[in-house]
């Protein structure tokens, strides 16, 4: 767990947080409303932060107001110049004399004018999904009218218990009940109803259109070309209104960096801070793979209906990820019921697929699991090889509760205290030759 800290400014307390031990330190500033710890529970958001803070001190916090920041009357919500006081407060706090900005969505608004004014304190700016204004102009023809701003502004205060009112933030994962319900907590502990309304209307009251060419440090642009909340041709304005800014126009429609293919913003985010570039040639290393499936799910959630099986299917991914962060696993993909993760040691995946076992059919549901070491190829966050083949067709062969692994994983933890059950020699398909699999006694 990252310590969140607190930097005064004024007579507010703005909570913040530092990750990584980087040459350069790099400000993380949300968009509209935050939470600086519970950012940390969606895994995707984790990883993209975590990467960030693997070449940069990662510094971020909570605007005031928002989050685990001071709360403020809405009549005191920050302007962006109480803003930039804020981030002074927090770059004093540890120590920053100059840093880049890294601003998403709305809190672009308050890197571009802190880059303006205080170029002696930013070393350099990078944009994702900003904007310089959300009020349609002649000259800015991208953003709605202001009956339609106002519109949706009071349509969200009224529907901001409604857990599927963000879902067109991150279109890729908008099945992903898991992360629709993750991001709807996220918002929920941001700020409130009427908070997140007042920022809204706060925000569409600026315009930075006049004070871009005044940006003299080096700007980096990154936007999805199909986003549904920010249109591309916004990043295009931007890049033709700030000296010298460079712009990366990158395929997806996710408004959330995090969301969607996340390598190659990355990889433009670190070669623009440290000068080179980690291309995503794959890696080959070895790793224990796992694989985990509910049996008889369809049967399952058709019996209990959708609702009770979603609350079910959200207890089971709570469980599993919880084991697999005991033991050191990685989660790589989650798709409907089932999880694939990877271990740097064959005897944690085992005892983590045991716990994963024992701890759903608590929740009266009954998984099946299939272990693999070998050699896989990485790239990013992708895992890939014959060796993930492997584990995904043994996890075929269990039945409910069952945990089987391949001889590999058997010959690596002898000594280990295991028992282990002879299975039989199996042919896996589309895999070449015969298996020896065994199944997990103790």
């Amino acid at each position: 767990m990252v310590t969140t800290r607190y930097a005064q400014s004024g007579e507010v307390n703005i909570a913040y947080q530092v990750v990584g031990s980087g040459e350069r330190d790099l400000v993380y500033v949300p968009g509209w409303v935050s939470n600086i710890e519970v950012m940390w529970e969606d895994p995707g958001l984790a990883r993209f932060l975590n990467r960030l803070a693997s070449f940069s001190r990662l510094i971020t916090f909570d605007k005031r107001g928002t989050g685990l920041s001071d709360s403020v009357p809405l009549e005191h919500l920050p302007t962006l110049e109480v803003r930039m006081d804020d981030l002074r407060a927090v770059m004093d706090a540890v120590g920053s004399e100059r840093a880049v900005l890294f601003g998403h969505s709305e809190g672009g608004a308050m890197c571009m004018l802190f880059a303006a004014t205080y170029p002696d304190r930013c070393d350099s700016l990078i944009l994702t999904g900003s904007y310089a204004t959300k009020v349609r102009s002649d000259d800015y023809p991208w953003a709605p009218s202001t009956e339609d701003r106002l519109a949706e502004i009071e349509a969200l205060e009224q529907a901001w218990g409604d857990p599927e009112i963000f879902s067109y933030l991150v279109p890729s994962r908008a099945d992903d009940q898991v992360f629709q319900a993750w991001l709807h907590k996220y918002q929920r502990l941001s700020a409130s109803p009427r908070a997140a309304g007042a920022l809204m209307r706060m925000n569409s009251m600026i315009d930075l259109t006049a004070i871009l060419p005044s940006i003299r440090v080096p700007t980096l642009l990154l936007y999805r070309v199909d986003d549904l909340d920010v249109n591309i041709e916004e990043g295009r304005y931007l890049a033709s209104k700030i000296p010298d800014a460079r712009l990366v126009e990158l395929p997806g429609a996710d408004h959330a960096f995090w969301g969607g293919d996340t390598e190659l913003l990355l990889e433009e985010i670190e070669e623009f801070i440290t000068g080179h570039r980690v291309v995503g040639g794959p890696e080959r290393v070895l790793a224990t793979v796992l694989f985990t499936d509910i049996v008889d799910s369809t049967m399952r959630a058709a019996a209990l209906g959708d609702s009770a099986w979603r609350d079910l299917l959200d207890r089971h991914h709570a469980t599993v990820r919880a084991e697999l962060a005991r033991w050191r696993g990685k989660e790589i993909a989650t798709a409907g019921d089932g999880f694939f993760a990877t271990f740097d040691g064959p005897a944690r995946a085992i005892r983590c697929a045991r716990a994963v076992a024992d701890g759903v059919g608590s929740l009266g549901i009954a998984v099946r699991c299939g272990l693999h070491t070998g050699e896989v190829e990485t790239r990013g966050h992708d895992v890939s090889g014959l060796a993930v083949h492997i584990g995904a067709r043994i996890a075929g062969l269990a039945d409910a509760g069952e945990v089987l692994v391949s001889r590999t994983v058997k010959d690596l933890v002898a000594g280990a205290g295991f028992e282990f059950r002879d299975r039989g020699s199996h042919e896996l398909k589309g895999v070449p030759d015969r298996w020896d699999v065994y199944e997990v006694l103790t």
